[in-house]
């Protein structure tokens, strides 16, 4: 630079860009969905968005996830085994140690990062699901937020579950909610709505800038949501029940050849009812059900319909990798035996009587519950593996269907590929396909290595030898380890829906099963006792894999470890705090804890005028929770809702007057575990109201991210009020305060009650 510009040497502003010819990328993924559940791969669903994408491109029948949801999510986004990068379970469900703390490093920067950094525009729609627990509140920190690992644009869940009519919705870091005054809302439109809205910007402000988009539906994942003509198309599609279902599916799949010729239909395992077994009384429920998680799907399907018609309207569809997989594990059995209309009922360990279910069965796919399908449904889903979710030694929690498109590259348009592939391949695949090298460094840090290959080498090559030669697998103790063929399984013993079995590790439950997937496509024929040295061989590889990878201690999930083993909370032991109305969308965990004592609401609120009512403090939502509000005729009532099935309430008798009021719900705890107690409604040191709660949440009153709010409601409502119900008064602050501790019985109760809760909502 010199004195003038004439005394100056021009060079351009270095800006960084994608290589030449890098692809859009589009990576969609859904929650919850068995191998044999898409009508593309045989399934009763029918997806003709997932036949556009398998016709432009390939299909995959040996494409594996890590059997649940974060795990999954964690290894796709950096290219690492989830034990690697820290999430070997979920983040509710954390506890110290390296494998299992739920931070994933920053050794290991995400695909989204390293294509951020290389010219590329990245986002991410829909659900999250890998921040740490004590970092899910609005003060951050945002590190592993999406917007922390190089999304650009995040829009979208950060919990594990939501209900799609009203979800816990995040832009960016900032609340919202888009279902206030809208009756035609749903979550999964809104996020594929924003994705398309997202791309077509993206496309118009840089047109020579290459896209990654993330989109990951809440959808399958309980609650089953969606609307009644969706659930129409599949009246009485399942009155056959989970038997037939599945001995449909696995007729369908040899027919679509999306399984070999001589693959064997693993039978039904016993603790899984006969449909002909299963009580006539209670078979309209199940068939509703699944004709509800049908519709659902159906819906979802759609949705992604309408960002493939996205992608060609821009005219991109060409060069735009599109990567299609349906299912972060196998189908979910955490629904029960007889299926679930209120899912924190069966996260708090409490079983619901399936006379209710019966009774309320025109609630599915509604806002008036969190329905859930049978676990013969999820056996059936998953055709022709044994097993499911969670359990990551068997096909049927780890086999996922999955279809990619890339027109310029692909020329085998519906081709078949059977290589054996894992979901931490898809960041390398992703890479290589863009022309961009891993980095040594990203921000400065050393990268740790990649456990992932690319698949690139099988898009013009059916026939290509699987560059993945060695895999395990490993969820709560079911574990497993695959080698040029063969693969050594150990399933330990609990089944998905029992969250309070305990069973000792290498004890009588445990077993160990030796298959050749070479001949034996479903692990049909175990053939540990005609090569049990080949099964030493193997099980000595997980062992070394386990070292290697963090996988060790593992945990058996009926155990606890104690509070010595808890990792850290963000409330930091808080039993007593004053919450404003700065105070809203508060996660549960983060908020001082009302459950299993005695306590004290200390609500001090200003009437500026008569008529005055909304929301002054809530937990939760309108399947479990609490509300202190005023009501419609100006009268305090204070509501504890037991898990959607019963409401206990105390109403005082005359209206608010204008002033300021000192509003008091003290609670007398009977003692235990979930007990009741009684209730008294003071206004102005003035006993004004009394109820009796019989019954009280003992361990969360949401997986499905409903949160605390002064003020207003920002989720389902927990009372019978409108959404939101914003308080027209003024309010100078509400205090929480526990007047009593539990026992340390009670205390382990409670430790192990959340750990188990977290199993629920994988």
């Amino acid at each position: 630079m010199g004195r003038t510009i004439a005394d100056s040497t021009l060079s351009p502003l270095p800006i960084t860009q994608a290589p030449k010819g890098a692809p859009n990328i589009v990576l969609v993924l859904l929650d919850d969905v068995g191998f044999g559940t898409c009508g593309t791969f045989g399934g009763p669903v029918p997806t003709p968005a997932l036949d556009r994408v398998a016709k432009n491109g390939l299909r995959y029948n040996q494409f594996h996830t890590t059997a649940l949801c974060s795990p999954t999510r964690a290894a796709m986004l950096t290219g690492r085994n989830h034990h690697t990068v820290h999430m070997g379970g979920i983040p509710e469900a954390a506890n110290i140690f390296p494998g299992y703390d739920s931070v994933i490093p920053k050794e290991a920067a995400s695909i989204a990062e390293i294509l951020r950094l290389s010219g590329y525009s990245t986002s991410c729609f829909g659900k999250w699901h890998l921040t740490p627990l004590w970092e899910q509140t609005l003060a951050g920190p945002f590190d592993r937020w999406p917007t922390g690992m190089g999304f650009e644009r995040f829009y979208g869940i950060i919990n594990a579950e939501a209900s799609q009519w009203e979800p816990p919705m995040f832009d960016q870091t900032t609340p919202i909610m888009p279902y206030e005054g809208r009756a035609d809302y749903h979550m999964t439109e809104d996020i594929v709505d924003q994705a398309i809205s997202w791309m077509n910007i993206q496309k118009a402000s840089h047109p020579e800038r290459p896209f990654f988009t993330y989109v990951a539906t809440g959808a399958m994942h309980c609650p089953h949501h969606v609307a009644q003509k969706w659930i129409d198309k599949f009246n009485g599609h399942f009155d056959g029940g989970w038997d037939a279902l599945r001995t449909e599916i696995f007729e369908r799949q040899l027919e679509f050849g999306v399984i070999p010729e001589t693959t064997l239909l693993t039978e039904r395992p016993a603790e899984i009812p006969a449909w002909a077994d299963y009580p006539d009384r209670y078979k309209p429920v199940a068939s509703k059900l699944m004709e509800t998680f049908a519709g659902f799907l159906a819906h979802t399907d759609a949705q992604i319909g309408r960002l493939l018609d996205a992608v060609e309207a821009l005219g991109i569809e060409e060069n735009t990798l599109f990567i299609y997989i349906t299912g972060d594990n196998g189908a979910s059995a955490e629904g029960t035996i007889h299926g679930a209309w209120s899912a924190p009922s069966f996260q708090n360990g409490v079983p619901e009587d399936p006379e209710w279910l019966l009774d309320h069965m025109d609630d599915f796919g509604s806002a008036r519950c969190e329905n859930h399908y049978n676990v013969g449904w999820a056996w059936a889903l998953d055709s022709p593996f044994q097993w499911m979710k969670q359990v990551a030694s068997h096909f049927g929690g780890t086999r996922n269907a999955m279809a990619v498109s890339w027109p310029v590259a692909i020329t085998d348009a519906g081709g078949l590929r059977d290589q054996f592939h894992h979901v931490i391949d898809i960041m390398p695949t992703i890479l290589a396909a863009a022309g961009i090298k891993m980095p040594t460094h990203v921000n400065g840090i050393r990268q740790m290595p990649v456990d992932g290959v690319s698949m690139l080498y099988t898009f013009d090559n059916a026939l290509a030898l699987s560059r993945r030669t060695m895999q395990y697998f490993e969820m709560f103790g079911n574990r497993a380890l695959y080698h040029d063929g063969w693969i050594a399984s150990c399933y330990h013993g609990r089944v998905p829906w029992n969250r309070f079995g305990t069973f000792p590790f290498d004890g009588p439950e445990e077993k160990w099963e030796l298959y050749n997937i070479q001949d034996d496509f479903s692990q049909g024929k175990n053939l540990a006792q005609e090569f049990p040295q080949k099964l030493r061989e193997l099980r000595a590889m997980f062992d070394e894999q386990a070292k290697q990878h963090n996988i060790y201690p593992m945990r058996e999930p009926g155990s606890s470890f104690g509070l010595a083993m808890v990792p850290p909370e963000s409330l930091g032991g808080l039993n007593k705090f004053t919450y404003t109305t700065d105070h809203v969308r508060m996660p549960e965990r983060s908020v001082v804890s009302l459950k299993n004592c005695s306590f004290r609401i200390t609500a001090v609120v200003d009437v500026l005028r008569s008529g005055v009512s909304g929301v002054i403090a809530c937990q939760g939502g309108n399947m479990a929770g609490w509300s202190l509000y005023v009501d419609d005729d100006g009268h305090v009532v204070y509501l504890y809702n037991w898990l959607g099935h019963e409401q206990y309430v105390a109403r005082t008798a005359t209206s608010l007057t204008v002033g300021r009021h000192e509003i008091i719900v003290h609670f007398v705890y009977d003692g235990g575990f979930g007990a009741g107690g009684h209730t008294v409604l003071l206004i102005d040191g003035v006993a004004a109201a009394y109820a009796r709660v019989e019954k009280s949440v003992p361990i969360v009153f949401s997986m499905s991210g409903e949160t605390f709010d002064i003020g207003l409601d920002t989720g389902s409502p927990v009372g019978p009020y409108p959404h939101v119900f914003r308080f027209t008064g003024g309010i100078k602050g509400v205090t929480l305060e526990r007047l009593s501790e539990p026992s340390p019985e009670i205390a382990a109760l409670i430790a192990d009650g959340e750990f188990r809760a977290s199993l629920a909502t994988q």
